[in-house]
Parts: structure tokens; sequence; C-alpha cells
């Protein structure tokens, strides 16, 4: 018996607003849209609840990024904000539009 990880799921209130943040931050295509479910290509998708975050989560994404700087401009516009300061120069923790953390790192 094998066991191997599908992919990450991120519970979304507003599906296409998420969908779009996570789409447009990571630049992956949208690859299958349901009423309550949307891949980003393979090993991403999202999927909507009815309830809203309410804690802190206790899986999240590290994302690597080639320019730091630029990428945290982007996260921002795109409504992600940053929680507290650089760790070691090397990651800063970030939620995106709906409250959920994911870490940006230095490459």
């Amino acid at each position: 018996m094998s066991i191997r990880l599908g992919g990450v799921v991120i519970d979304a209130n507003d599906l296409d607003g998420l969908a779009a943040f996570w789409s447009r931050l990571l630049e992956r295509d949208i690859t299958r849209r349901e009423e309550d479910w949307i891949s980003l290509g393979p090993g991403l998708a999202l999927q909507r609840v009815p309830e809203p975050k309410t804690a802190k989560s206790r899986v999240h994404l590290d994302l690597v990024a080639d320019d730091f700087a630029a990428a945290a401009a982007r996260a921002a516009a795109l409504g992600a904000t940053p929680v507290g300061e650089m760790h070691e120069d090397l990651w800063q923790v970030w939620r995106d539009p709906e409250g959920n953390e994911f870490c940006l790192c230095v490459s």
C-alpha cells in the first residue's frame, strides 16, 4: 500500500476572489472549475466553505521567491498583508485576502 500527497486545498468563502488572488500570485491558470471547487493546476485547489477563518492555520504554504522584494510587492498589490517582520533575513509570514497564512521565503 502506498499513500501519496494529492495536493493542498485552501478553504475560501469568496471562492472566485481567492482563486484570482492565488492564480495571479503564483502565475497559475485555473484548470478546473466546479460550483464549490477551483483547481490551479496540479497540487493546489480551493474549496468554498461556509465558515470564516477564525484561528491561525496549522499548515501553510512556503513560497520561495527569486526576487523577494518584487514578490512582496505583488502579494501586497493583490491584497495580501504581511504579519510582522522578516525572520533571519530569510522568510516573512503573510496572510491572503481571507486571512490564510503563507510564508514568502528568500530563494
